[in-house]
């Protein structure tokens, strides 16, 4: 009967009795239930979120929204008279913005006026409400 040579152990991984030996883990490996925070999360906890884009943007912001075109009370002032009733139908036909398939909503700004004028029908800043009334003119 021969003896059999003493086997080593933790000698690799080939022999099936590598790294720890067949003696499993300490501590936290040893423990059920265990599991190891993927250092992978940290990373992505560290970036900061991206306000206002994407899936954290609030359901109400419409970004295709159609804007108004603005309008500066200088070109009112040169294509309208004195005393002239402005609308967006009027600012289209004199051609200070583009012809479109639907009237487009007109914004007015600026922030002086030499002529009296009465705007309907179109969004106004406070500035260019100041100035149009200032010079006699009214927003309606």
């Amino acid at each position: 009967m021969s003896a059999r040579p003493k086997r080593r152990v933790g000698r690799g991984q080939s022999s099936g009795a590598g790294k720890t030996s067949g003696k499993g883990g300490k501590g936290q490996t040893a423990r059920a239930g265990a599991k190891i925070r993927p250092a992978l999360r940290d990373i992505i906890k560290k970036i900061p979120k991206l306000r206002g884009h994407g899936k954290n943007r609030g359901r109400t912001v419409w970004e295709k929204k159609p804007r108004p075109l603005t309008v500066t009370l200088a070109q009112l002032d040169k294509a309208f008279a004195a005393g002239a009733e402005i609308t967006p139908k009027d600012i289209v036909a004199r051609g200070i913005i583009a012809k479109g398939t639907a009237l487009p909503k007109v914004k007015i700004v600026g922030a002086s006026v030499t002529k009296k004028f009465s705007v309907k029908g179109a969004f106004v800043s406070a500035g260019a409400k100041a100035a149009i009334e200032k010079a006699g003119g009214s927003v309606a």
